[in-house]
């Protein structure tokens, strides 16, 4: 796989409601962005917190950007000391629950942003989200 579609990524908005409603049982909000971090799907679920569209929509743009979880910038950022703003892009976070989408080969294609639950859980699901594209054909 070479991109990362539009249908594609509605269905891993599909995916990650699906997830969050049979494990958790909350609603959640959930992005989907290509490899530039600009939005290429997004829902929010009924009664998913108002606050969490912004922060889905950072953790995927953040994911996409740097090219890892955003669990894994946080660690970065305090193994060396330092703040998402020394980054000079005031739309990263550091909040875990965003995934770098990759092929098989590990280009980064995009990214998912999941908010409304813990940060772990969010977290959970993204990667799953990143695991469902890794093995995608196409």
């Amino acid at each position: 796989m070479s991109e990362l579609t539009f249908q594609l990524a509605q269905s891993l908005v599909e995916q990650a409601m699906r997830s969050a409603a049979e494990k958790f049982k909350r609603p959640i909000c959930v992005a989907v962005v290509d490899h530039a971090g600009f939005l290429l799907a997004f829902a929010r679920q009924d009664g998913a917190p108002l606050r969490s569209i912004q922060i889905c929509q950072g953790k995927a743009y953040t994911a996409a950007r740097m090219g890892v979880t955003t669990h894994a910038f946080f660690e970065r950022l305090q193994r060396e000391e330092i703040q998402a703003r020394d980054f000079c892009d005031e739309r990263l976070t550091a909040l875990a629950g965003g995934s770098p989408l990759k092929n098989a080969e590990g280009k980064v294609l995009g990214a998912a942003g999941i908010s409304g639950l813990t940060s772990a859980e969010d977290q959970e699901i993204a990667n799953l989200l990143a695991e469902t594209v890794a093995k995608a054909k196409g």
